[in-house]
């Protein structure tokens, strides 16, 4: 049976004397767009400045050419791929009463030679002939991405800021380190609250201070650390008081549940929520494809191997479940999850444990899926006592 979110292929039935189809090239600097009119044989392309306005007059036009020659158009499909621009101009089309589609990048299949001609208008022929399939509800040719709403796509960006801000609170942090440790001062440490005062005491092993313009880099370096740390603790702050305002909803509601897992804290219950959970994803499977923790076997004849991790899906949950299960493993070490991992690590044949690793965090992430979608807690992991 096929399921209500099946994005692989189209479940309306496609009347192609009644549909015009359009597809759309995006770009920063003009749109080429290229359509399926019926009663025409020519198949239009034309190249517009990046204005919805614009297009939309350009839709209406074909959809009066195709009218003017003797046919009923009763749908309007268009479909661009996922990219820079995100998903305003799908929601501002549907709004419009324009049946949209968003196609997944990675899903469409390209030609596998090493050089290969490629340009705008033989990108607009390749998305034009696996949307046609797509939908005539054929399989294999390209998948569709689910449109988030505007609130969807602004609940992640706490999360996003708060990944980038540590990404360069640690940069800069190694940076500190590595300039002392170019003047032969070793154990410092740069994220000490008076580190910027105790820099000025520093002495190099010739016992002499820290030179000035080092120092005076240093300085700078330490002012653009405390601003990237008050940013995160502000953004931290600012999620706590959500969750405190309002614990009932939906999403924070998932959070809490996750949290009172020991051993997984507010930061990776809140990413896993709004990174996965909040998704209408279809079944263990799809929540698997879509973290990028499942296989990519490569078969041929009697040649037969695994090359590791398909890691199609969202890299920050993949990154985010790998150090969960490590951390899982400590602190839960009586759980299911984890005395499978021992039993087919521990020993001298037990498998690597950088691999089964993977398999754990694949397991662990659907269960806590089903934990936070059905309420069934994994057997023998220990929740915090509420209070």
């Amino acid at each position: 049976m096929p399921q209500s979110n099946d994005f692989s292929r189209s479940l309306v039935p496609f009347e192609q004397n009644s549909t015009l189809v359009a597809v759309i090239e995006l770009s920063q600097s003009n749109w080429l767009v290229a359509g399926t009119v019926p009663g025409i044989e020519r198949q239009p392309l034309k190249k517009i400045t990046p204005d919805e306005t614009a297009l939309l007059h350009l839709l209406h036009r074909w959809r009066d050419e195709a009218i003017g020659k003797g046919r009923t158009i009763t749908r309007i499909a268009v479909a661009f791929e996922a990219g820079r621009d995100g998903f305003w101009l799908a929601r501002w089309l549907a709004k419009q009463g324009i049946e949209v589609h968003v196609i997944h990048s990675s899903s469409v299949a390209v030609s596998r030679e090493h050089k290969r001609a490629k340009t705008d208008r033989l990108d607009t022929a390749m998305l034009t002939r696996v949307f046609l399939g797509w939908l005539r509800g054929e399989h294999g040719h390209c998948g569709m991405v689910v449109v988030p709403t505007i609130e969807e796509e602004d609940a992640k960006r706490p999360g996003r800021e708060r990944e980038k801000l540590v990404g360069e609170r640690t940069r800069i942090i190694n940076r500190l380190k590595s300039d002392l440790a170019r003047l032969g001062i070793r154990g410092f440490k740069p994220q000490l609250r008076k580190a910027p005062q105790l820099i000025e005491t520093l002495r190099t092993p010739e016992d002499i201070p820290i030179p000035p313009h080092t120092l005076e880099e240093m300085r700078r370096d330490f002012a653009r650390l405390s601003i990237l740390c008050e940013q995160i603790k502000a953004i931290e702050e600012a999620r706590l008081k959500r969750l405190k305002d309002a614990p009932q909803t939906e999403p924070n509601a998932m959070v809490l549940l996750l949290a009172s897992v020991i051993g997984l804290g507010i930061e990776t219950a809140y990413m896993l929520v709004q990174e996965v959970f909040s998704r209408n994803l279809r079944d263990r499977r799809a929540v698997a494809r879509y973290a990028g923790v499942t296989g990519a076997p490569d078969e041929s004849g009697s040649k037969r191997r695994e090359k590791g991790l398909a890691k199609a899906g969202n890299g920050r949950v993949r990154r985010g479940m790998i150090q969960l299960a490590w951390r899982f493993l400590l602190f839960q070490k009586d759980s299911a999850l984890a005395q499978w991992f021992r039993s087919r690590t521990e020993g001298a044949n037990g498998a690597r444990k950088t691999k089964m690793i993977v398999a754990l965090a694949r397991k662990l992430l659907i269960a806590l899926w089903r934990m936070v979608t059905t309420g069934e807690v994994p057997h023998g992991v220990v929740l915090r006592q509420a209070g």
